[in-house]
């Protein structure tokens, strides 16, 4: 039997775990547009806070998956349901592209175009909504698209701690040595990077400044 005779005798076991799988990278990529985006916001109108805010989002960057899901194991009320916490790990390693992006999109406006908006009477605040964030949005879609991307490859590690997805295949198919059953978690989960790389692509190329 190959792969594709497995997944079809079992679709309806790859699609409850395609869809878990959408789940924790919908929820968690949702969450860090909600911290990141305002964060990289901050950081630009406090260029003090900009050295501690990315590097602190570029240590989580560096600390392995399975670790991260062992420190945040302990912790009250996230570490008790699995999804909670791959939710929560998978957020964390979103924050990076989402804060740089931000703040590289912000910062890389012209300032000519700035000038000639504070010379309008334009205040900070609409600076900001109707001159900054519309010259950038191109730059932040593609934060969200690189931080989309990397959450569906690391959501396959949350099966390890019982989060479900699509690493359930991967994990079990490495303990029974099953080719088939990695690829039947690999494959979806390759498509759904390639999806979410296309989708956000596209919509990027759309918001680009003219």
């Amino acid at each position: 039997m190959n792969v594709w005779q497995f997944m079809l005798e079992n679709r309806g076991q790859v699609f409850e775990l395609t869809l878990e799988h959408l789940w924790l990278v919908g929820v968690s990529t949702l969450l860090a547009v909600l911290i990141g985006i305002p964060l990289g916001i901050l950081i630009t109108r406090q260029p003090l806070l900009s050295k501690p805010v990315l590097g602190s989002a570029n240590i989580i960057q560096t600390i392995p998956s399975l670790a991260l899901f062992g420190f945040l194991l302990p912790a009250p009320w996230i570490g008790e349901r699995a999804d909670r916490l791959a939710i929560l790990a998978l957020t964390l390693y979103a924050l990076l592209p989402l804060i740089r992006n931000t703040y590289t999109g912000i910062r890389g406006v012209d300032p000519a175009v700035v000038e000639a908006g504070r010379g309008m009477g334009l205040t900070e605040r609409q600076l900001l909504w109707q001159v900054q964030l519309p010259l950038s949005l191109s730059v932040i879609i593609a934060g969200i698209r690189v931080a989309a991307v990397i959450s569906v490859g690391l959501a396959t590690i949350a099966a390890a701690i019982g989060a479900g997805g699509l690493g359930e295949f991967i994990f079990r198919g490495l303990a029974m040595v099953n080719n088939q059953l990695i690829l039947a978690g690999a494959i979806p989960a390759a498509f759904l990077a390639i999806a979410a790389d296309v989708i956000l692509g596209r919509l990027e190329k759309r918001l680009a400044p003219r």
